[in-house]
């Protein structure tokens, strides 16, 4: 029997343990730092952007495992795609996991990261969870004086 619990589990610890693309992208394109005051979490996210596309992008992660794994799987989710697209995953994302319920358009957009869906049922882990995509939209919007997670 399929246990999506148990999947949440060793999706988190894998990505915790062995976040992807955890780089420092020197000469980067966009780079942002973001806060969760709650939990004391912090990233930074590098990203190379050329004619509208997220042609790479690299994160320096330290907090907790969610956060570190949220930020690792967005990675995964927003390289290669147009800025546009990665907008959308964000949105689609954030109300994943408040608990929104998706239209299976919407949960094959997201693809792995429909897995963090879990989150939604431990409400305070949600600003660890959004971080990293709070983050992202700092860097496109050239903040540079960092964020901190509100919702």
């Amino acid at each position: 029997m399929f246990d999506i619990h148990e999947l949440y589990q060793e999706v988190i610890m894998d990505h915790n343990r062995r976040p992807r693309n955890f780089q420092v992208l020197e000469g980067a394109d966009m780079k942002a730092e973001g806060y969760n005051p709650l939990c004391g979490d912090q990233i930074t996210l590098y990203m190379n952007v050329r004619e509208g596309i997220i042609e790479d992008v690299g994160i320096q992660v330290s907090g907790c495992a969610i956060s570190k794994a949220s930020a690792s799987m967005m990675t995964e989710g927003i390289k290669g795609k147009t800025v546009k697209e990665a907008e959308i995953i964000f949105e689609k994302f954030r109300e994943l996991v408040k608990g929104e319920e998706l239209d299976d358009e919407d949960l094959d957009l997201l693809g792995d990261l429909e897995i963090l869906s879990g989150v939604s049922r431990y409400p305070v882990r949600i600003k660890c969870a959004v971080l990293s995509w709070h983050t992202f939209k700092s860097a496109l919007s050239g903040n540079t004086d960092g964020v901190a997670t509100t919702e």
